[in-house]
């Protein structure tokens, strides 16, 4: 990874056979804003002025993988063939605008059928459209939530196979990238740490079996995804707790994922515990993402409370990543990165209808 020292924030990133136009991406963001997980007008022009706004990278929010997979019942989700169609416009008008697409694919495991946010707390029940969730044991994330049943071997079996069957929708969606979730408290980080795991079988105890799952997963993914095509998964490094999943485990992990084909390891911490103490600052996670990136070999991202486009550029300047996800900072500016740009000093293409509005010298945005 020589050619990092040379890299910054609008310097072209190349995954396989795709080229980003620059490092920033949009991190998955959940919008609560989907009816039997069909994409709406809603996550079209959400996701679109994000690529209009000059993001090389547009990840959707957590799509579940089965019904029972979402974290809400207004989820966004891709578990059949009818949900392809919504998903492939959005993709359609990404591409127009110079940007490169990627879905979330993700299971939430213990922390499904809960309340959209505003809408109430804690478990849905089933007379209320919730379902009975799944875990790797029998262990509530908290009291609110509901009690899980601990998935057996058909259970695991079925969770591979929406997960490959899922993928190959994304394919047929238009997708230029897939991102496995195995973070934040869900389905595969809940195998992956102890705090969640407590099963006594193949999947459970050592660090061999409690990976088991997640590069079972990865394996079935990477298959199902065409070879040309760029694979992402996120992690959180460390659960910020006694006992739980740790950076060293991370990065020995993702070393294991880049020999499955894994392209990226998308960076991002805790999750697994309803209120553990974390040290947040400023780029609080970006230190993971190096780890991961110089120890285990794999290009990485870096995520969280980073807003500025200085501290965006810093990240990739000093190797500490490959890739910028931002999150908040695009909810409140779709077109931060044309800002950053022209802070950064550095040329970017604004969207045609918007050039009157440019700087000098700014050229327009080219479909892919």
């Amino acid at each position: 990874m020589s050619s990092q020292s040379r890299a910054h924030l609008f310097t072209p990133l190349t995954l396989r056979s795709i080229s980003l136009p620059n490092r920033i991406a949009v991190s998955p963001m959940c919008m609560y804003s989907s009816q039997d997980g069909f994409a709406t007008d809603w996550h079209f022009v959400h996701l679109g002025s994000r690529a209009a706004g000059g993001a090389g990278l547009i990840i959707t929010e957590a799509a579940a993988v089965s019904p029972e997979g979402r974290i809400s019942p207004q989820d966004l989700g891709l578990w059949k063939d009818e949900q392809i169609a919504g998903l492939a416009r959005i993709t359609d008008f990404i591409r127009a605008q110079g940007s490169y697409s990627a879905i979330q694919l993700a299971h939430a495991g213990r922390k499904a059928s809960t309340f959209a946010p505003g809408t109430g707390s804690g478990a849905v029940l089933p007379e209320a459209g919730g379902w009975q969730t799944v875990a790797p044991s029998a262990v509530r994330f908290s009291d609110s939530y509901s009690l899980p049943l601990a998935l057996d071997a058909a259970g695991i079996r079925k969770v591979i196979d929406d997960f490959a069957a899922a993928t190959r929708r994304a394919a047929q969606a238009g997708f230029d990238v897939v991102e496995v979730h195995a973070a934040h408290g869900y389905l595969l980080h809940q195998f992956l740490s102890p705090l969640a795991n407590q099963r006594a079988d193949e999947y459970g105890g050592s660090f061999e079996n409690r990976i088991r799952l997640t590069l079972q997963v990865t394996e079935a993914v990477r298959a199902a995804w065409p070879a040309e095509l760029p694979l992402l998964v996120r992690l959180s490094a460390t659960d910020w707790a006694e006992g739980g999943w740790t950076p060293d485990e991370t990065v020995a992990l993702a070393s294991r994922l880049k020999a499955l084909g894994v392209d990226l390891i998308d960076v991002s911490t805790g999750g697994m515990l309803p209120a553990p103490s974390i040290p947040i600052g400023p780029g609080y996670q970006a230190e993971f993402a190096a780890r991961v990136r110089h120890e285990a070999g794999i290009a990485s991202s870096a995520v969280g409370l980073i807003t500025v486009a200085a501290q965006a550029d810093h990240v990739v300047r000093s190797g500490q990543a490959d890739l910028v996800m931002l999150a908040r900072e695009l909810l409140r500016d779709p077109y931060w990165p044309l800002h950053a740009a022209h802070e950064l000093g550095q040329a970017t293409a604004w969207p045609t209808q918007y050039l009157r509005a440019a700087p000098a010298g700014s050229t327009a945005q080219r479909a892919r």
